[in-house]
């Protein structure tokens, strides 16, 4: 558990409706568990990233993106290194799918949903 000494790094995930439900029936505290096509949870280092995923690839996938925000201790995140998906900015984290218990354990707060994107009118 989180004292106020412990260091805390946000991150950001992109998500569709789907797998936001699950979220929301956690209480807002866990990712729920993969499917078995993804091996790999990748939450992101930065804002940026997360909402032109969100915007550009879950919108016309499923009709809805958005970005949530959470936090999870420094200490626990250091197992995993920073990957760079593409251009500078674009940062992730790779974490197993079988470690998925283990970092939701170490997510300190609620996860929360900080932008939502839909289709534009009409369009």
């Amino acid at each position: 558990m989180a004292t106020e000494s412990t260091k805390l790094t946000t991150l950001w995930r992109p998500t569709g409706s789907e797998e936001l439900e699950l979220v929301r029936r956690s209480g807002w505290r866990e990712w729920p568990p993969r499917l078995p096509e993804q091996p790999i949870f990748y939450p992101v280092l930065n804002e940026e990233y997360a909402i032109k995923i969100a915007r550009d690839w879950n919108v016309p996938h499923s009709g809805v993106g958005y970005v949530t925000r959470f936090q999870v201790e420094s200490d626990f995140l250091a197992r995993y290194p920073v990957r760079q998906a593409g251009g500078r900015d674009i940062l992730e984290l790779w974490v197993p799918a079988e470690e998925l218990g283990e970092f939701n354990s170490n997510i300190v707060g609620l996860i929360e949903v900080v932008h939502e994107f839909r289709p534009p009118a009409g369009g």
